[in-house]
């Protein structure tokens, strides 16, 4: 099932998201007004799938596939609440939009202190991210304890350079007498093993 079938699923009245996607294909610009009005328009409730994503993420996705040129795209991040560039960045991978738009907005995500910004900023479209940032952003999860099986691509990319800063955070945090997240540890045991 797609996206647009799930959140059609979800949602009694569909009026305001179809006319809002037809007025987005025809006009782009009306996304700077109609984006930000989604939750209030479609709901803010989680669905069922996919996995941790509410219906105005679902509904903001589709906006933005819906345009015809992406040019919009960082400034409404740059503009937009929690909400809103956490849907952009779950969007990202769908988008096709060249490095240079993808990577900033990535790296502004990973520089906030917001848990569902960097645990959306390390899924897909992570792949964008240079070794060094995303080894920063792996590093930067696990110091704020989130779930490190929403990494994307995360024993594929892990490497030695990553299991040295994470020896490093684990013994520093054990040092003050703090604990180490399970994921954390196994990852850490996973990446030594593969250098034996």
């Amino acid at each position: 099932m797609n996206l647009a079938d799930t959140l059609r699923e979800e949602l009694t009245d569909t009026v305001w998201l179809d006319t809002a996607l037809e007025t987005v294909e025809r006009q782009p610009s009306a996304i700077a007004r109609l984006f930000p009005a989604v939750g209030r328009q479609c709901g803010r409730w989680m669905l069922k799938e996919p996995a941790g994503w509410s219906v105005d993420d679902a509904a903001r996705v589709l906006l933005l596939q819906r345009l015809q040129t992406k040019d919009e795209v960082p400034q409404l991040y740059r503009h937009g609440d929690a909400a809103e560039k956490r849907a952009i960045l779950r969007a990202l991978p769908l988008l096709d939009l060249p490095a240079d738009s993808v990577v900033p907005i990535l790296q502004d995500a990973l520089r906030t202190n917001d848990a569902r910004l960097v645990s959306a900023a390390l899924g897909p479209a992570a792949r964008a991210l240079d070794a060094a940032a995303w080894r920063q952003g792996v590093l930067k999860a696990v110091f704020m304890q989130l779930p490190l099986d929403t990494i994307a691509g995360l024993d594929e990319r892990a490497d030695a350079e990553l299991g040295l800063m994470l020896r490093g955070l684990a013994d520093e945090r054990r040092a003050a007498g703090r604990t180490v997240a399970a994921d954390a540890t196994a990852l850490l045991h996973r990446i030594e093993q593969r250098g034996q």
